[in-house]
């Protein structure tokens, strides 16, 4: 039996990268799998198809996490045709680098709203349906550099900042409802997007490692199966760092 057998896990933006990673390790260890993403694309329908031969029930759905409405008519939607929702994975999430002298109001605004509104989205439309199964966990996707900003990032820095508040707060509100809510904060993982780094970027950035190498979708996925199974019945409120010693 898996360690998510008869659960229902929900995560944003799980059409591929780090999300379709957490997706297939919950499919793999018996979770029935809702996703959501902007659209459903070709790239989508495939995480389906990889999703649904470990023979649990899987649906993709198009959403905008950023939107209010749109969320809580996609969470309805989902408790419809899943009967529950037991775990609950922010991991929506955009990048619009720029140094502050130059960014602009829509570069932060953007950030902002997809990386931290979504989150608040989802945890809202969610926590009432947790408390009436007095139980759930949500993990949100937050980041090194919300612990540490970094230059050039400082919407992106604030959005994965304010996502470590969020939880935290929500770990307080929650708990007594038997909610646990922590947070993943992954340095640098080999994704989408930090292959559009330069070489010399990515090399320099490996040299700050202890590990002396950038992590991997299914690194921080191993990390998310962890924080929603009972292994970590006692955890919540908590910023598990995934970075290869990078922030120690």
């Amino acid at each position: 039996m898996g360690l998510l057998e008869g659960k229902v896990a929900l995560i944003t933006g799980a059409a591929r990268g780090i999300g379709k990673a957490i997706a297939l390790k919950y499919a793999e260890e018996g979770a029935d799998v809702a996703f959501t993403d902007l659209v459903i694309n070709e790239a989508a329908e495939q995480t389906v198809a990889e999703l649904e031969a470990f023979g649990h029930k899987v649906k993709a759905y198009a959403s905008n996490a950023a939107s209010f409405d749109e969320t809580h008519t996609v969470v309805e939607e989902i408790l419809k045709e899943f009967g529950r929702i037991d775990i609950l994975v922010n991991n929506a999430g955009i990048t619009k680098d720029g140094l502050m002298l130059r960014m602009s109001e829509q570069q932060w605004d953007a950030v902002l709203t997809v990386n931290l509104k979504s989150a608040f989205n989802f945890i809202h439309a969610l926590t009432p349906v947790m408390a009436r199964q007095r139980g759930g966990c949500i993990i949100s996707m937050s980041s090194v550099v919300g612990v540490s900003g970094n230059a050039g990032q400082c919407n992106y820095s604030a959005s994965k900042a304010g996502l470590i508040g969020l939880t935290k707060s929500i770990a307080k509100e929650m708990g007594p409802r038997g909610i646990r809510a922590n947070c993943i904060a992954p340095g640098f993982i080999i994704s989408d997007m930090t292959a559009a780094l330069p070489d010399d970027v990515r090399e320099q950035w490996v040299k700050t490692i202890p590990l002396r190498r950038g992590g991997t979708p299914e690194d921080v996925a191993n990390v998310a199966l962890f924080l929603a199974s009972d292994l970590s019945s006692y955890v919540s409120g908590q910023v598990i760092h995934c970075c290869g010693g990078m922030n120690c």
